[in-house]
């Protein structure tokens, strides 16, 4: 093939030219690393080329604009036909059935992707457009005009040529992940500790960890030495978790009590006698956890062969899906991780618990604007003004004009977003094509919608906010979304910033430059736990690739030696508490494959342009950011706010924040020098 494939070149440029020359060897390399035995015959490839390589600039555009066209709607269409499929395992519809689940594993677009290449529709796109590498697009996209990158980025379509097998056990892995994720919940009403207490309410139902880690925090409201104990035993429910030492009786089970500390289990009063088959109750859940992620990896992995350019899933997160290298990522990471101005914060807020530090502090919240007020107020006031999902979801208009959208766009967008009810923890699901519409997923208890299920409903309309003005308010749809996952979390981190405002209540800190300076400390903290949490799950993934035959077990060991290491790096010499494993309990790291570190990096673009947007038209600068589309993030941060992606606005920023407070409270100035 290679033999044929330089031959054919030849025949070309003496044929186009010698001024085509670049664009014919591309091409037909491009083919020829794609072309498979069942397309043909060396003579079969070579006379593809040469009738189909394109010169006249006319035929060029017409053939791009008839790919682009039709690739929306193939797409589109098939995307709206797997979140049919899904429907029942991701939005609480009731009792999931066995033909959900079977049709949850029908994976249609992987025969789309083989059918694309077999009719050569692939191999003509192949060959008359580049597909570009990051390396190419960093040094030469700034010089791109949008036609350029609108057919840069349509030929993403057709990098990677993978079998319909290949890409159907991957889907039926990740949905079988998400499955394992969405029905890990937690009956914190009946945890008891050592003395036979049950501190939590009746009914408090979480999933791990979004539930864990937000009730949580939630207690820091609560002054009492009994906030405190609530935390420490959410703490020690987390940590067995991870160690896979939590009893797989107690795993949503109403019919047991469990003693996180001391791990025991048995029946709660009431319960039916014998109902648990007469298994043993204390036996942990068998690395199950580690399994599924060892699955996906994987799954995942076997599309390494088909993918030239980046042939490891870490390189295809890093280099195609986030367009930023993992070394740059690691680099920007570190650059929080190791502030001063994070040691200096640190003291603070050990001086404003009074106590030190302990490691669920990383979930710190007494900065931001829900602080001081109970959770049961919280959950009030969201019921008095939405009583449901579906008041919500008609309140949307007058949602959006509050936060600063005019009455015309506030409408437009909010006739293309649905609100549904998730069965997990939530999540905003796009649109592909301008027809259809974007999808906000939130959870919803028993008994109308809570704060938990508002602040994650927020956050998630950012996210719909972003996707409906890079679809539908997009010049080329070649170029619809944002450069990458985290500039989009950017958006949703914006929006849920400013959720009691949207309700009416008071931020902490009645001045808006207090407000300013709280969010401030708000984000660095933030992004110092997340960023700790992104470094374990690109340890973890890194360390798969180097032991591609491990056990579940030996996944659990080391992903818990990683979270170790990284810790005792970066937090324990600010917490004063050594191998805490606390950063691998992110449900994230076992059904989303390397998605945390683009938190990191959206709670850094999200600073970048939230202080961009202080005394500018809110509204009119969300779209304006939104609709540059998907070029790289580099050039896309350049356009929203004049600078490149860095971490120095938001350090500075806080370290001003620290000396303000340190004034505003002097018991804390000690704390700080």
């Amino acid at each position: 093939m290679q033999e044929t494939a330089e031959q054919t070149v030849e025949r070309l440029i003496a044929r186009h030219g010698a001024e085509h020359a670049g664009r014919i060897r591309r091409g037909v390399m491009q083919v020829a690393r794609h072309w498979w035995p069942e397309d043909g015959d060396a003579a079969a490839l070579a006379a593809f080329c040469e009738a189909n390589f394109l010169v006249d600039p006319g035929d060029l555009a017409a053939t791009f604009r008839r790919l682009e066209r039709v690739m929306e709607q193939v797409d589109g269409h098939l995307h709206e036909v797997r979140r049919e499929l899904t429907t029942p395992l991701e939005l609480d519809t009731g009792p999931i059935t066995t033909v959900d689940r079977l049709l949850a594993d029908l994976d249609l677009a992987a025969h789309v992707e083989e059918d694309l290449f077999r009719t050569r529709v692939a191999f003509l796109a192949l060959l008359n457009f580049p597909v570009h590498t990051l390396k190419e697009r960093l040094e030469q996209g700034p010089s791109w005009d949008r036609e350029t990158w609108a057919r840069s980025r349509l030929m993403d379509r057709f990098a990677v040529r993978v079998p319909a097998v290949v890409q159907q056990e991957t889907t039926r892995t990740f949905t079988a992940a998400d499955q394992y994720i969405a029905a890990y919940n937690l009956r914190l009403d009946r945890l008891i500790t050592p003395a036979g207490e049950r501190p939590f309410p009746e009914g408090l139902r979480l999933i791990s960890h979004w539930g864990l880690r937000d009730e949580l925090a939630s207690h820091y409201a609560d002054p009492s030495p009994a906030g405190l104990a609530k935390q420490r035993l959410i703490l020690k429910v987390m940590e067995r978790i991870v160690r896979q030492e939590i009893p797989a009786a107690a795993i949503d089970n109403p019919g047991l009590l469990w003693d996180p500390e001391t791990n025991e289990v048995r029946p709660a009063e009431g319960a039916a006698a014998g109902e648990d088959g007469g298994r043993d109750l204390a036996a942990r859940e068998p690395d199950t956890r580690y399994a599924t992620l060892l699955g996906v990896f994987q799954a995942v992995s076997k599309i390494d062969p088909y993918s030239p350019n980046e042939p490891t899933f870490i390189a295809r997160r890093f280099e195609r899906d986030r367009q930023i290298p993992e070394r740059e990522v690691e680099a920007l990471l570190a650059s929080v991780l190791a502030a001063s101005e994070v040691a200096e914060l640190a003291r603070f807020i050990s001086s404003r618990l009074g106590r030190p530090l302990e490691p669920f502090d990383i979930w710190y919240s007494g900065f931001k604007s829900r602080a001081g007020l109970p959770e049961a107020e919280l959950d009030r006031a969201v019921r008095a003004r939405y009583p449901d999902l579906a008041a919500f979801a008609a309140t949307l208009p007058d949602l959006l004009e509050r936060l600063g959208f005019s009455p015309d766009r506030a409408r437009w967008l909010a006739e293309r977003i649905v609100v549904d009810p998730a069965r997990g923890a939530g999540h905003a699901v796009q649109a592909l094509r301008r027809e259809d519409k974007a999808h906000l997923r939130t959870r919803v208890p028993q008994g109308g919608m809570d704060y938990k299920g508002y602040n994650v409903a927020m956050h998630e309309l950012g996210h719909n906010v972003e996707q409906v003005f890079s679809l539908n308010g997009i010049d080329r749809w070649p170029l619809a979304s944002v450069p990458n996952n985290a500039c989009t979390e950017a958006f949703a981190f914006i929006f849920q910033h400013r959720d009691l405002e949207m309700l009416g209540l008071q931020p902490h800190g009645a001045d808006i430059e207090d407000a300013w300076h709280n969010e401030t400390l708000a984000g660095l903290w933030n992004t110092y736990e997340i960023a700790g949490v992104s470094l374990v799950d690109m340890g973890v993934w890194n360390w798969m690739y180097q032991h591609p035959g491990a056990t579940p077990a030996e996944l659990r060991e080391a992903t818990l030696e990683i979270a170790r290491d990284v810790w005792n790096r970066y937090f324990a010499p600010v917490f004063g508490v050594r191998d805490s494993e606390i950063l691998a309990i992110y449900s994230h790291m076992i059904v989303y494959g390397l998605y945390l570190p683009d938190y990191a990096l959206g709670h850094v673009i999200a600073f970048q342009i939230a202080r961009e947007l202080r005394g500018r038209d809110f509204g009119a600068e969300i779209e304006r950011i939104a609709r540059q589309g998907r070029i790289t993030p580099e050039a896309w941060v350049r356009g929203a706010v004049g600078r490149p992606i860095s971490a120095r606005a938001l350090l500075d920023e806080a370290r001003e924040a620290m000396a303000v407070a340190g004034k505003r409270e002097p018991a804390s100035i000690s704390a700080l020098q």
